[in-house]
């Protein structure tokens, strides 16, 4: 079992570093890259970064579950 939250813990970092570096920084981002840029630029976010960001929170949100859990099975165990 505490095989299992290590590698969930392992991916969602992995995928969380990944995530964080389409992210829209000053410049940039999942957006410009399939060229949305200028859209973006002038009406908010687009739906790319929108989605991107709900990803991110869903994965951190894994991520930060799969700490407790390990946490707690380590506190048990």
């Amino acid at each position: 079992m505490i095989l299992a939250f290590q590698i969930v813990v392992v991916i969602c970092s992995l995928i969380l570093t990944l995530l964080v570096l389409l992210h829209k920084g000053r410049g940039g981002g999942l957006s410009d890259l399939f060229g949305g840029g200028v859209s973006s630029s002038l009406g908010g976010s687009s739906v790319a970064e929108r989605n991107l960001d709900r990803i991110t929170i869903g994965v951190g949100l894994i991520w930060f579950a799969a700490i407790v859990a390990l946490g707690l099975l380590y506190k048990l165990g």
